[in-house]
Order: C-alpha cells, then structure tokens, then sequence
C-alpha cells in the first residue's frame, strides 16, 4: 500500500515531467507563488488574515463622520474615530493634485499598481541607509483603506516579523492592482485624498484644508498645497502647529519635486520657499468644538445605532435635533448674562471669608484638602510621587501656567492647582432646558456655563434637591384624589409622625404662620409649607411619589412626608419633562433631541417622534395649570418677578414655579408659557457653598434667567414660542376653582402688579419667599 502511495507522489513532482533545470526551476517558483497567492486569496486556515473579496473592492466603504445639527441646519459638531468628510477630485485644487503626484508618486498615470523602478530603487536606497518608501498612490491607498497592517488584518503567520511583513506587502500589491482594474487614476485619486490622514486625527483633504487653512480644498494655495503633500511622509514629524521647522523644510522638499518635474519654474519654487506658514488655528483639537447638546445627543444616538445596525463614527450620518439656534442662543445669553451679575454678589456676599460652610454657618474645616483629593491632578501625583504627602502638597502648590474661566472670556495665568481648585469652588454653575411638550421636542439645551471648562452636565447628569418645584406633584396628586382650588388649609404649624418612630415639623420659609385659612390655589401660590405638608399627610406621601413618577420624575425618591417639599434629588431633565405633561393637557411624552437622521448618501432612515401616554385627565391638568397661573396672580405669588420682563404683550400669560432647598444651595425655577416649559438650576458644584440670604432664592437666582429668556425670544417673535392666554377648559369643569376669601388681610396686596415700577417691586420680591 505504502509503495503504491509513493510511486502516486513521484508522478506528481513536477521533475518528472520536465526534464530542463532552468524551465523546472522557474516552473517550481511559478507554482510557490500560485500557492501563496492562493493562500493569501483564501486565508486558508487562517494562516494570512483578512482579504477584501470583489464586492469590498468594487464598492469600498470609507469611514466618514456622523455630523449633527440644530433643527434649522446650524451645525452643532461631529461624531467620529477619524474625523473625515469626503470630496470630490473636482473640488481639489489642481496645484495640490500635483503636489503630491510629483512627491509621493510621479509615473502614477503610468503603471498599474506597483511600479518597478520605484521598488528597486527605495531597495536600494534602504541597503545605502536612506529608507525611501516604494509604495504607489494606490498602494497607499489599498492599506489606508482595507488596514492591511491592523492587527485584525493579520493571520497566524502575521505573529512572525519579517513574514508578516512580506504577508501585508504582497496584499497591497494584489489590491493595488485589482483597484487599478475596478477604477480610472482619477477615481483612485478622489478616494486616496479622501481617506487619508493629515494629522491630528483629520481625515481626507476637505477637513485637512478647513482646519489647517479654513479653506475649501479647491481654494488651497501652491504653499499650501506643497505643505499638505508634504506632511503625508510623517503626520507627527512634519506638523505644522507642532514642529513648524520641519514642515517648512519639507514643504520646500515639495517645491524642489515640483520644480525637478518643471511643474513650477525655480523662480516661482524659490519665492514660495521662502513665504512664511501662514496657518488657520494654533492645532485646533475637536474637543473645542464640543458641546453639551452634542454629548447628549450622542448618548441618544448611540442607543438608536445599536438597535439600528449603524456606526456612529464611521456611518456618515446626517444627525438633525430638534434645537432651535435661536433659541438656544438666548438661552446661553441669559444664563450667562445673570449669573455673570450674580456672582459678584456672591464675591460681595462673602468677602475675605470662605463660602463652604454647614448647615449652622460654621466653616468646614480643611474643605480643600478634602475635595482636592477627588480631582485628577491629585490622582496624577500621588501615583507619581507614590503617595509621598510633601511630595503631593508641594505640587499642590506649585504655581503653573493655566487657562482660566472668567465672565469676561477666558485668561491665560499663573495659579496652583489649590487656588484653582478654591476659585473653581465659588463659581456659579446652572442648567437650563427648554421643551415643548406637545412636540416632544427640546429647543434649547444648556448643560453648564462653558463645556471647555465645565464638562459636568447640569441638566441630564446633575442631580439637586429642587425645593418648592416639587409642591406641584403634591397639588397634582390632590387634585386628581378628589380635592379643588378652593379648598382649604389653616397655616399653622404641623408636627406629623411617620414610621413608628420619626417626626416631622416642616418650618414656613418665613418662620411665621398667618393662621389664616389658604386655598389650595392660595397656598401653591404663595408656597406655604404648612398648607403643602398638611395636605401631604391627607393623601399620603406614597401618592406624591407615584404622581411624581407618573409625570415624569426617574430619578428614586424617598418616601417620607418631607418629599413633597423636594428633598429627594432630581434633574433638571426630569422636573422640566414632568411640568411639560401638565401643560400637555395630562399627555406625557418622552422629551426627543433626534428627529430626523439620514445616512451617507442624504436618504432619511428615521425620523423619530416621542411616545404618547395619557397620565391626567384634561380636567385635571386644567385645574393644576390654574393653580400655577395663581404663583402669578395671587397676592404675594412667588412668581411675581416676571412681571419685571416684557413678556405679557396683548395680555399673554406666562407662569411657573420656584424652589428653593435648605440653605439656598439650590435654586430652581420652572417656568410655563403656552407650549414651552422651561426649567432652570442655579448653584455650586458643592452644596456647602451658596448664599446664606434671600439671594440664593429660586426667585433670584434662577427665575430671572428664564424671564430673559422668554423676554429675547418674544422680541424676535420667534414663531415656535406661541403667546396669548392658556386655553379653556375642553371638558366640563366639576369642582369649583374660582375662589376668593374678601375677609383675608392678605387680600388687599394688588393682584396685578403690572402698575408697579421697579424699586416697588423689589421691595415686594422682598418679602417673597419660596
């Protein structure tokens, strides 16, 4: 059996057949490179990795960047891995073409893949000691297309250096000569310039040209082009923000190839060889493009790309939000324009003394060491110096250049990273997000004073105690359990007993009691904390919660009776989407920031729209929307600023509620027009240090900012922010609301307050509390 198997074989052998030593020699080298060839096509038992197959090659995808923008087309930023936005050869400038034909690839119209003499000779040049590289434009382009040396790329044999080498090599050659096939020059062209890197993570020449020139890529210059072509050899070594000698000696490298290929004149190469780099932006890192909207307008999209089979930052998606520009920018204004004015009360408030404090006014003691133990500097030190605590503090200490957030703009200084820490510690931060309800739609979306600064978003990842915003759940709940407006409640002190063995004594933000009778419309009004716990203790601060649930609060919330005065954390997300369902006549729906998203080639692939659920009967909605109308129209209603904004022309009705948390270390307000909520969050990133007076109030603090906002917007007429009064009723109203008590001092305060001017008014805000 054995020597039948042998005697097979020995027919197989090629010397059997062919008797010439130099035709056998060449007919065995021709059939190794068959085999390999094979091997290289097939991947057999993955011994050489990945190979693209006919279908990658005749219809390659390139990774280009998802960009987003507002819903009236204002662009808002881009999401990727390599931050590219393909061109076409038509839109290049004809000077940078040959810039980089003449450097990187001068017979390109003439070979179809690989080119002999180029090989050879950068073999040569590397046994002299002169690595040159060999490859052609469309080799390039086959390994910055397909990643031929990514480690994915690369089968067992890739684990050997020098095979794998030869492995990765022989790829492009076989791509390269296929794309030569599939492809004209000019199209290789068109895709070479469109995928590969310039730097700085930017992809393809349309973004190189922006960044570095703010330019068109059909505008670039000879220096420029020479420049650009000039930095393919080594991204790093020959950046122009980073290492400017090295770029202008390679740039002038660039005009000698083109002189040498008489492309240019000498005397035109000599001039622009001695012009001077005139970029765009000292190496603009995307990251200062970034935003608050876009990070979380990311995190939604992620979540729509996984269920969706899409790549974020490699898709080329069109991403359109539902925020307004316009309005997006008076919101940023009047965030910054109040609290810019705030904060130097706040310096005024506390003078040469420290603000962190506790609940008794008393310093905490050794604040910053504390909390600088929490930043990443320290983290950097200890691990540095290996926990050695001189070490540490002395770095701590140690005087630096830094870039500082002021009002006024940024400022480049010399500060520690203690001082920094202590000046960061007083700065006033906020959230604000403006939602349209029965769109399901945000406007406006303000994560914090300044993202370069201020990563930490205040809206969706800030959690606070919101005060007094919370009663409105309670009222809600009520109503909707059987209550009126015009019931009512003593205020007086409460004392209320929970769980065997707790107690609660809730204290009016006045210290005082009026012992008068209060409707319930009165007490929202006015945010009596009495009448709210009373109230509380009736229907069950179980109910509070599940209302508060229901509405639109995720956040956990305890259930104790102090829940209905807001001391369970929440966002400023949640508390603006929970007001949205009762300005939506009782209908809830989740607060959308994509509407429409379209792929690479501008075809529409969703167009999302929020969730519809009805969670309060219209009566009810109705009666809660007229009990907030009364923090505007009773006597001594927390929301009587707004009177101080031109914002009730042809008598247009606006209202909202404000809160306030103990010691004023939070202050919000949540403000109602007719098909906008808008909610807004004042404080520190520390809850010890605020106001220790009615300046820290929700009424002071965050009210005037949506009153700014409001007052930009109804200037302009801003056709998505509607005016006029809140609708009627569209169901039968069945419990009494319209309600007057004659006999109550408290009466005789002036309902419309529209007469007064404004020290009047301060005065009045005055003796407002939350």
């Amino acid at each position: 059996m054995a020597g039948r198997f042998f005697a097979f074989y020995k027919r197989l052998q090629i010397k059997h057949y062919i008797k010439n030593p130099v035709l056998l020699w060449l007919t065995r080298i021709i059939a190794v490179f068959v085999i390999y060839i094979f091997l290289l096509e097939t991947n057999f038992l993955w011994l050489t990795g990945f190979m693209p197959g006919r279908a990658a090659l005749s219809n390659p995808e390139v990774a280009i960047a998802s960009e987003i923008y507002t819903a009236d087309s204002i662009p808002l930023g881009k999401f990727f891995k390599e931050n590219r936005t393909p061109i076409a050869l038509s839109d290049v400038s004809p000077l940078l073409v040959k810039a980089l034909i003449c450097t990187e690839d001068i017979r390109f119209y003439d070979h179809h893949g690989f080119d002999m003499l180029s090989f050879f000779g950068s073999v040569a040049s590397t046994v002299q000691g002169d690595e040159r590289g060999g490859s052609t434009l469309t080799q390039q382009l086959a390994k910055n297309m397909f990643r031929t040396r990514a480690a994915s790329s690369q089968g067992l044999l890739g684990k050997i250096p020098v095979v794998r080498t030869i492995i990765y090599k022989t790829k492009e050659w076989i791509m390269a000569f296929k794309l030569e096939l599939f492809y004209s020059k000019d199209e290789i062209l068109e895709m070479y310039l469109n995928t590969v890197e310039f730097g700085n993570n930017w992809y393809g020449i349309k973004v190189a040209s922006y960044h570095y020139f703010n330019k068109a890529p059909s505008q670039l210059n000879l220096q420029e082009s020479a420049l650009l072509a000039g930095l393919l050899k080594a991204t790093t070594t020959y950046n122009p923000f980073r290492n400017p000698d090295n770029a202008i000696s390679r740039r002038n490298i660039v005009l000698n190839q083109m002189e040498k290929y008489k492309v240019i004149s000498s005397f035109v190469a000599d001039s622009v060889s001695r012009s001077d780099l005139k970029l765009f932006a000292p190496n603009d890192e995307e990251s200062g493009d970034d935003n608050y909207i876009r990070r979380y307008a990311e995190s939604e999209m992620k979540k729509w790309c996984a269920d969706n089979n899409y790549n974020l930052y490699e898709d080329g998606l069109k991403i359109y939000t539902t925020i307004d520009s316009r309005l997006q920018k008076f919101a940023e204004e009047a965030m910054y324009e109040h609290l810019s004015e705030m904060q130097q009360r706040f310096y005024d408030f506390w003078g040469s003394r420290n603000s962190w404090t506790d609940d008794q006014g008393r310093e905490i003691p050794e604040f910053l060491e504390t909390n600088i133990k929490r930043t990443a500097v320290y983290k950097d030190l200890k691990k540095y110096y290996k926990g050695n605590v001189d070490s540490i503090n002395a770095g701590l200490n140690q005087p630096k250049s830094m870039s500082l957030f002021t009002w006024e703009g940024a400022v480049d200084t010399i500060m520690s990273s203690m001082d920094s820490l202590r000046y960061y510690t007083q700065i006033l931060q906020g959230g604000m997000m403006s939602y349209d309800p029965f769109a399901g739609a945000i406007r406006a979306y303000v994560g914090g004073n300044d993202y370069h600064f201020f990563k930490y978003d205040h809206v969706t990842k800030s959690k606070r105690q919101p005060g007094s915003t919370f009663k409105t759940f309670a009222y809600t709940a009520a109503i909707d359990k059987g209550y009126s407006p015009c019931d009512t409640f003593i205020d007086k002190p409460v004392y209320i007993a929970y769980n065997d063995t707790e107690k609660w004594e809730p204290k009016n933000t006045t210290w005082t009691y009026t012992y008068y009778k209060k409707t319930l419309r009165r007490a929202l009004a006015q945010s009596v904390n009495s009448v709210t716990a009373q109230l509380t203790e009736k229907i069950g601060w179980t109910t509070v919660a599940d209302y508060a649930h229901r509405l639109g609060i995720k956040s956990k919330l305890a259930e104790v009776p102090s829940i209905c005065l807001g001391s369970s954390d929440v966002n400023v997300f949640e508390l603006t989407n929970a007001y949205g369902t009762i300005l939506a006549d009782g209908v809830y729906r989740n607060p959308q920031i994509i509407s429409k998203i379209y792929d690479r080639n501008g075809k529409l692939v969703a167009e999302l729209r929020s969730d519809e659920k009805r969670i309060l009967s219209s009566e009810t909605a109705w009666l809660i929307r007229y009990m907030l109308l009364g923090c505007i129209q009773e006597p001594r209603g927390t929301s009587q600023a707004l009177w101080s904004f031109n914002i009730f022309p042809n008598g247009n009705e606006v209202t909202g509620k404000t809160g306030t948390s103990s010691n004023n270390s939070d202050a919000w307000y949540v403000g109602m027009s007719q098909n906008l909520v808008t909610g807004v969050w004042v404080g520190t990133e520390y809850r010890s240090v605020h106001f220790r007076s009615d300046t820290g109030q929700g009424s002071r603090l965050a009210l005037p900012i949506f009153g700014k906002y409001l007052q930009k917007a109804l200037a302009v007429k801003h056709p998505l922010v509607k005016t006029g009064k809140f609708p009627e009723p569209t169901v039968k109203i069945t419990k009494p609301y319209n309600c007057f008590y004659p006999d109550s001092a408290e009466n005789f305060i002036p309902d419309s307050l529209m007469l007064l001017n404004d020290s009047t008014m301060m005065m009045l805000m005055d003796s407002i509390s939350d």
